[in-house]
């Protein structure tokens, strides 16, 4: 592409509302532009870009035999109520009527139609396996979408189906698309891992992300320093790296007053001990119906955090519990928050492992403007059940038993679910087994963010001057900055390299424009591409024309008759790199 006869505008200027810096450079090089919260318009270079990364997620995906069809984003209301989300999704599916009063929504995700199209055809084992995919547009109505594509409310994603008869079968599934994903990521030479995690409203109990490692990643991650393992915070199992000390004896309840003193640091300074010395306890509804409170205690040492998706999962609750309001925890305890204990509810009491060997330690004595000291579990009252309640931290122990977890920062850009019956068993999707019975299929999900990911690969590469981009997903192989283009030499030659290099599939950006080198120079930095290649009157009255590495910053110098075969070799290594990957 040229760009005099492109569409290309770049901005000097940050725009106001990016707070991160993919978000910054994609608007200041004119990849997208803002047409609602949440919503973009892709440009040229961005389409590229993209499309090359389906490129990548096509042929990985098809050399494990999966096909792709296409399913509608526009999605009928009696298809989301089989599976009971078209109220657990909550706010973020976007509904709409048509003219004939249907309800509808925008496909946030599309289990429950790839399940109603497979239920229609398949009927016997004969007819399984089979993966279905599709890189379709899907809408989710962000309550505050923000990071430019990677919380927007439209996006393009690639999202898979396997069905199988059998568990054996879908695990196999799972691994050859473990496989896929694992060579996707691994082509866009990006820095990625590998996590446990939480299923979410999608379901089923084998779950992985694929995370690009950014400082600026919403996720965070733990990674063992001495084995394999990694998971997400939400799902890391929280293991004290420490001993407990040797038990010691209870002593005597006693109640002291704490008058004004409502929040564990106000506590901790009064009595002058570290947070982690006190204990808390937390009150959430276990219900996932809004309308019905049902109150549950949950208590942990004063220096930790409730993990809400951990709380979830033990109450097997489709979204994270809401904690009570004040008046819920007055009617719940006889007390204002602050004041709030364990002893004498009548209500489930959840305790963090983390406190099954704490003693005489202080809580809330239901009694506003009270305290109780050295009460113990057990004695004082009896909690319904211990479980890992709390945010891990960096310094816990691997869960493995390998060596302490370190944290990271990333961006999930896959994932993947084993869903086992999920779908199939409340829609009705079987097929005829050999014994002649009917049994539900085996259903895996397999999701990859699109648009995330490119702008995850710009967040992961760049430099104060722009974008890094990798060769694979590169809208263009090679920026040529043609610095003087009133000189019929520069161009004859410039349009030869062009015509050359393309018709050699290393595709060409051409600055053709008649600006000043600095401006020129300061656009190719912006935009990223891998190489550039300035040429101009005075490198050619030297025998000289220069090659620019964009990661590197490397300057090489080469003769103009060599350049297209010394920019053909620079393109074979890095298409032999992509290939190893």
């Amino acid at each position: 592409m040229k760009w005099s006869t492109g569409y290309l505008f770049t901005l000097r200027e940050a725009p106001t509302d990016a707070e991160i810096p993919s978000h910054i450079l994609m608007v200041r090089g004119g990849y997208m532009r803002k047409l609602a919260p949440g919503i973009f318009t892709y440009g040229p270079l961005l389409l590229r870009a993209l499309r090359k990364f389906e490129g990548i997620v096509r042929d990985e995906l098809n050399k494990r035999g999966a096909i792709e069809i296409l399913m509608p984003m526009v999605q009928p209301r009696e298809l989301w109520e089989e599976t009971n989300r078209w109220t657990e999704m909550g706010d973020g599916l976007q509904k709409l009527k048509n003219r004939n009063g249907h309800d509808f929504c925008l496909g946030a995700t599309h289990e429950e139609v790839v399940t109603d199209f497979v239920r229609s055809d398949v009927k016997s084992y004969r007819d399984l396996p089979v993966n279905l995919y599709q890189v379709q547009t899907k809408f989710r109505d962000e309550i505050r979408p923000r990071f430019g594509l990677m919380r927007g409310r439209e996006f393009i994603m690639k999202d898979a189906y396997s069905f199988d008869i059998d568990n054996e079968g879908a695990q196999k599934s799972y691994k050859l698309m473990f496989e896929a994903y694992s060579a996707i990521f691994s082509r866009l030479g990006a820095n990625f891992r590998v996590v446990q995690a939480d299923s979410g409203n999608i379901g089923g109990n084998q779950s992985q992300e694929f995370h690009i490692l950014a400082d600026s990643g919403e996720d965070q991650l733990f990674v063992s320093e001495e084995s394999d393992f990694a998971a997400n915070s939400e799902v890391c199992p929280a293991i004290d790296s420490w001993v407990a000390k040797p038990p010691v004896d209870e002593l005597p309840t006693e109640e002291f007053a704490t008058p004004g003193l409502k929040t564990i640091d106000e506590l901790a300074k009064s009595l002058k001990m570290k947070p982690n010395q006190l204990v808390k306890t937390l009150f959430f509804s276990a219900s996932d119906d809004p309308k019905v409170i049902k109150p549950i205690a949950v208590v942990l040492r004063g220096g930790d955090e409730v993990n809400p998706i951990k709380l979830k999962n033990h109450f097997k609750l489709a979204n994270a519990p809401a904690l009570l309001n004040d008046e819920e925890v007055v009617k719940a305890t006889g007390a204002s928050p602050g004041s709030c204990g364990p002893v004498g509810l009548k209500i489930p009491v959840i305790m963090d492992n983390g406190m099954q060997k704490k003693q005489n330690y202080i809580v809330g004595a239901n009694k506003d403007g009270f305290h109780l000291k050295n009460v113990n579990h057990g004695r004082d009252f009896t909690p319904t059940a211990f479980a890992d309640l709390r945010m891990t931290k960096e310094g816990d122990a691997s869960p493995d038993g390998k060596g302490k977890l370190k944290a990271y920062r990333g961006i999930e850009v896959g994932h993947i679910f084993y869903l086992g019956t999920k779908y199939s068993a409340k829609m009705d999707a079987k097929y005829l087994a050999q014994d002649q019975s009917q049994r539900p299929i085996e259903m895996g999900c397999y999701g990859i963010g699109v648009s995330r990911t490119v702008q995850a690969v710009i967040e992961q590469n760049h430099d104060k001057d722009g974008i890094i981009w990798p060769v694979s997903i590169a809208p263009f192989h090679v920026h040529l900055c043609v610095l003087d283009p009133d000189n019929a030499e520069v161009m004859e030659l410039a349009n030869r390299y062009y015509a050359e290099l393309n018709e050699r599939g290393i595709e060409v950006l051409m600055d053709d424009r008649t600006e000043r080198p600095g401006v020129k120079f300061k656009d190719a930095d912006l935009l990223g591409m891998p190489m550039r290649v300035n040429l101009g009157a005075r490198g050619l009255q030297a025998g000289e024309v220069e090659l620019i590495d964009r990661k590197t910053k490397n300057l090489e110098k080469v003769q103009p008759g060599a350049t297209v075969e010394k920019i053909q070799a620079w393109f074979k290594e890095q298409m032999k790199k992509d290939a190893k990957n």
